[in-house]
């Protein structure tokens, strides 16, 4: 099985402008999440998928693998679809985060793993036990799964509801790494948006709302994303040491 990690990167953040490229520790960004994924076991290749001259000169500069792509993508999801288009020998894609600097390797393995472990499956995910501080805030998305693990919804808004609060009432936080097979990624990237994920404004309900499957995998790894100058002043105190 050929896994391929790409790392999405676009320049223009709203929050953070030039985000791939902001210095933590005298290393940008995307530098610091490419040498946390090329650390992995399972991946084959790793490449950052950017619309950019200066992100893909910069991941040359420090040695990385970079590939440009179209300006006009409406998510990452379509950005990835272009890569994997270039890879038709790649089995599965895992797409981490291009502000995720501190994405543990296993993570990206365990992933990677799960594919050998369930030979149908399509597509997986992770989550974590969420800390009630955040129950109530729109940007940590809840995720609920059946027995097997599989993901049954995905919602802003807080799951299950506690109308029975006991111990079996725990929260999940859904952390947004993807892995899929290829096929499946370039089905998935073609489809229409669907109702309730433009309800929500979360892209992986358009897979459930067409009838298929998402594997979720608890994790303890929490992520350190950086979509603000705040975050970025706290990875920087983090990494430094200071």
């Amino acid at each position: 099985m050929k896994v391929i990690c790409v790392i999405p990167a676009r320049y223009a953040s709203t929050r953070l402008p030039g985000k791939p490229l902001k210095l933590i520790v005298g290393k940008p960004m995307i530098q610091w999440v490419y040498e946390q994924a090329k650390k992995a076991a399972k991946p084959a290749e790793v490449i950052v998928a950017t619309d950019d001259t200066r992100v893909y000169d910069a991941v040359c500069a420090f040695g990385g693998k970079a590939c440009m792509t179209r300006a006009d993508h409406p998510n990452g999801t379509s950005r990835l679809a272009e890569v994997a288009e270039q890879y038709p020998d790649a089995d599965v894609i895992i797409n981490v985060q291009g502000d995720e600097p501190m994405i543990p390797p296993e993570v990206i393995d365990r992933l990677a793993t799960a594919f050998d472990q369930e030979p149908g499956l399509q597509m997986a995910t992770m989550m974590v036990r969420m800390q009630e501080s955040e129950y109530d805030d729109p940007s940590a998305v809840k995720v609920v799964t059946d027995k097997n693990g599989y993901a049954l919804y995905f919602s802003r808004s807080l799951i299950p509801y506690p109308r029975n609060k006991s111990e079996l009432f725990r929260v999940y936080k859904h952390v947004g790494i993807y892995a899929y097979t290829r096929s499946f990624l370039l089905q998935y990237a073609a489809m229409e948006p669907t109702p309730l994920e433009q309800v929500e404004s979360l892209e992986q309900l358009r897979v459930l709302e067409n009838g298929y499957k998402i594997k979720v995998l608890e994790s303890d790894f929490r992520g350190v994303g950086v979509d603000t100058q705040a975050d970025l002043d706290a990875v920087n105190k983090l990494l430094g040491g200071n």
